[in-house]
């Protein structure tokens, strides 16, 4: 941050009789030659005075021997962040000052105005952040080699903008679980079909929790994002592993099938599997001439009537024709999978959103 640092002390020996002029002001030759404070920035990765087209330095003197010694100043500070509910983050940052040399024996520091020693320009704002106050303390710091130290804090507190990362992770997110649950709408005999949308969907989630990470600090804790994508991903997965559940079940389905139309001699006619069943087959007149005396006799050119009756009454028969009623009931199941699906997966994830806006927004 670029910032105007004023200093503000007394100074006996610059005091000078005046009628005319209520201050004299100089450059930055004349600072080298008089006594300043020396301050600087604590835990500042990077600082300079702004030296274009001079040095950006001034000092004011007035009669009476105040001084004030203001800075043009620019400042990469650390800010120790606390990401465990990013993106829906409030950060409290602090720029400290401190002299490097004078002990609080030597030098006293304090804000000459309190809080209103800050002022801002309104127009001022962040990419990521919406500043929403700042206050000022005044501390001592110890060390164990120099001694105690008068420390000046100024507290920024910044709150995440959460625009940007729902246009760019939790919509996404949320589109990808959503088109997920269109394979339940999908005949579960389109393979072709539900299989690549559910590799589609698992991919891109992937995909969006790598680009969030890669713009991410490496923190060794959860983030309130990572919740969310994580789940999204989970849901997805299932719809995959849905459709893999029902699959495997249709293909059961069709093995039994074709095992009891091996095993039964007739299924038609089948009302209840534990009464006898009673087939009844009429014949009319064959016609010679049409069926060629195929499967007759050759001394007789006519059949009147042939009626056939067949019994199923044996336990055989009886467990056949449970075992097709006991098909039947799973393939109602395995159906119901896909039609429960549509119900489940949209509740559940509704209130996992539900829950975690409340938390964390």
């Amino acid at each position: 941050m670029t910032l105007y640092l004023r200093h503000y002390w007394k100074d006996e020996r610059l005091a000078f009789p005046s009628t005319n002029n209520q201050s004299m002001t100089f450059d930055s030759r004349l600072v080298k030659k008089i006594w300043v404070p020396d301050m600087f920035f604590v835990h500042s990765k990077r600082s300079f005075i702004h030296d274009t087209t001079t040095d950006n330095v001034m000092l004011r003197v007035y009669p009476d021997g105040n001084v004030l010694y203001s800075l043009r100043v620019t400042v990469t500070a650390m800010c120790n962040m606390d990401l465990s509910r990013f993106p829906l983050d409030t950060q409290t940052c602090s720029l400290e000052i401190e002299s490097y040399a004078y002990t609080d024996d030597d030098l006293m520091l304090y804000w000459k105005k309190g809080n209103e020693s800050l002022n801002t320009d309104d127009r001022i704002s962040l990419s990521q952040f919406l500043i929403q106050k700042f206050h000022t303390t005044t501390k001592l710091a110890f060390y164990s080699s120099t001694g105690w130290y008068n420390r000046l804090y100024i507290h920024f507190t910044l709150r995440r903008h959460i625009f940007f990362f729902l246009l760019q992770t939790y919509f996404p997110a949320t589109l990808m679980v959503m088109l997920s649950w269109v394979s339940f709408w999908i005949d579960r005999r389109a393979v072709p079909a539900r299989v690549p949308l559910g590799i589609t969907t698992v991919l891109t989630m992937s995909t969006i929790i790598t680009g969030v990470n890669a713009s991410m600090p490496r923190v060794s804790y959860i983030k309130a994002v990572d919740i969310y994508l994580w789940v999204s991903f989970v849901f997805v997965f299932l719809s995959v592993i849905e459709y893999a559940a029902v699959n495997y079940l249709t293909t059961v389905q069709e093995r039994t099938e074709r095992k009891l139309r091996e095993q039964l001699p007739c299924t038609c006619g089948i009302a209840r599997p534990d009464e006898d069943m009673m087939v009844n087959a009429t014949y009319s007149d064959v016609d010679q001439s049409t069926t060629g005396n195929y499967g007759m006799p050759e001394n007789e050119v006519r059949q009147e009537r042939i009626f056939a009756q067949f019994t199923l009454a044996d336990n055989q028969t009886t467990s056949q024709v449970r075992s097709l009623r006991s098909y039947v009931n799973i393939w109602i199941d395995t159906h119901a999978i896909d039609k429960y699906s549509r119900v489940i997966f949209p509740g559940a994830y509704t209130l996992f959103n539900i829950i975690y806006w409340s938390i964390y927004s």
